[in-house]
């Protein structure tokens, strides 16, 4: 689920170790004997869904090693005192490391513990749940592992690897059937917004089969489901939140996108205890 060796994820965790370390740790190398050994422990302080716990060995590797023990998976739902991991080593190495190995596991876990809610709030409907572009600039990927470690569907990536026609597109474009035309080459998958009904007759008119239908109310929205009548894939997006998602989930729909999951999700508590080796 967390595939460590995307050169994205390794990146990340490198510009994390520079941004934090720089030219070197002064509180550690003025105060800790060099050559001291300690353990440590990663603690659950609260219940949540685990998310990037596997970042943990890298994040070692890249500063002199350790040796890492995972006690628990992403996807994991884990209690509070849980212990995730143990870690032995260079007490340098375990220090210098913790704060980045804590932000992401924190972060990442906010992540996947927030897309549990999401989808366990359309259990039971044939919905799945989508992640969106609205990340981190810079850890998507790890973002969107964290989605899917807690549920979540991963959309398109990028702008690269699917065609979404927004709004904006279709204005540029000259209009829905224009868009529609421009893309027939395109090999991957084409989806397209619509936010009115005559763009929608233009769009299923034109042959469009993935549908992005935007700020509906879910009785608009299962009026709209009912006229497609399967003709498309429906996703619905625009003001959908935990209190209103299941709502939405009764409409019908194919697919949820919820930006939500990554630009609202809440870093979960976490404590690193060190001890020293005896």
């Amino acid at each position: 689920m967390f595939d460590i060796t995307h050169p994205n994820v390794r990146a990340s965790v490198e510009r994390a170790l520079d941004e934090d370390i720089g030219v070197g740790d002064v509180t550690t190398a003025l105060t800790v004997p060099a050559d001291l050994q300690a353990s440590g422990r990663f603690v659950a302080k609260e219940d949540f869904t685990l998310a990037g716990i596997e970042l943990a060995p890298l994040t070692y590797s890249l500063r002199g090693g350790a040796w890492v023990e995972l006690l628990s998976r992403s996807g994991d739902s884990v209690r509070n005192g849980a212990v995730l991991a143990k870690v032995r080593g260079p007490a340098h190495t375990l220090l210098t490391c913790e704060r980045v190995a804590l932000n992401f596991i924190q972060r990442l876990s906010g992540v996947a513990t927030l897309a549990r809610q999401y989808t366990d709030a359309v259990r039971g409907t044939k919905v799945r749940v989508l992640d969106t572009r609205k990340t981190t600039p810079g850890l998507r990927v790890l973002e969107k592992m964290a989605a899917a470690a807690g549920g979540a569907t991963n959309h398109r990536q990028g702008l690269y690897d699917a065609v979404l026609i927004k709004n904006n597109h279709i204005t540029a474009a000259g209009g829905v059937r224009a868009a529609l035309e421009r893309v027939r080459g395109f090999e991957g998958r084409v989806e397209i917004e619509l936010r009115t009904r005559a763009e929608l007759d233009e769009a299923l008119a034109a042959g469009a089969k993935e549908l992005l239908l935007d700020n509906l109310t879910p009785g608009k929205a299962a009026e709209w489901i009912r006229y497609i009548g399967g003709r498309a894939t429906v996703e619905l997006s625009g003001g959908i939140n935990l209190s209103n998602l299941r709502a939405y989930a009764e409409a019908g729909p194919d697919f949820i996108s919820c930006g939500a999951m990554t630009h609202s999700a809440v870093a979960v508590d976490i404590s690193f205890h060190l001890e020293l080796e005896r």
